[in-house]
């Protein structure tokens, strides 16, 4: 029986470090694409040992400190209204996606340098369905082009929004601009050819 209870315990503890590296990855990656795993043990408040138990690379903490902050991230998807006209509801995703895109920009960094493009891919699957959904719809409703592949279009966004983070890493976009761009960019990649293309004033 103690046995037993000593193994809980043990397994309790190991997800409590385990978290506490989660948790302390998605902070000090967030602050520094270039945090250091010794930096990241430090801040977990474990040895690196420790560090090393549970997870065999850099890249495996990366890629469970950006699964976490994609988690997060469906939940907050979850309350976006993505009904009505499709290109209010395309103005509200973006304003949402973006706002957890600026939150995790150093992180994503991090997770480019360090993940493949297929496994980065494959993590924002949950965004990505959405979206997928809402381009289908305004197809359908004339309010989207269809001389052009779902998938084609669900990638120009996300290309935009990465190129968006880019620009204000480099110093050429602010922060809170950076919303209004990527909408009038994806509206106007989206409008179908020969109509005019929607302002983006206004929209929210």
């Amino acid at each position: 029986m103690g046995s037993k209870n000593s193994t809980t315990a043990k397994r309790a503890d190991a997800l409590r470090s385990i978290d506490a590296i989660v948790q302390a990855a998605a902070e000090c990656l967030g602050k520094n694409p270039e945090a250091s795993l010794s930096e990241i043990a430090r801040a977990a408040g474990v040895g690196r040992v420790t560090l090393y138990a549970h997870f065999d690379s850099r890249a495996e903490v990366v890629d469970a400190a950006m699964s976490r902050a994609i988690d997060r991230g469906n939940e907050a998807l979850d309350a976006v209204d993505l009904t009505g006209d499709p290109l209010l509801a395309l103005t509200r995703y973006v304003e949402a996606v973006w706002h957890l895109v600026d939150q995790t920009r150093a992180l994503l960094a991090a997770a480019q340098r360090e993940l493949s493009a297929g496994r980065i891919r494959d993590l924002h699957a949950g965004p990505a369905a959405r979206v997928e959904t809402l381009v289908a719809r305004g197809r359908a409703e004339g309010a989207f082009r269809t001389d052009l592949s779902i998938a084609w279009m669900v990638n120009v966004l996300h290309t935009i929004m990465h190129s968006a983070a880019e620009e204000i890493r480099a110093g050429r976009l602010t922060p809170n601009h950076a919303a209004g761009h990527i909408t009038a960019t994806v509206l106007a990649a989206f409008t179908p050819p020969g109509k005019p293309v929607p302002e983006t004033s206004g929209r929210a």
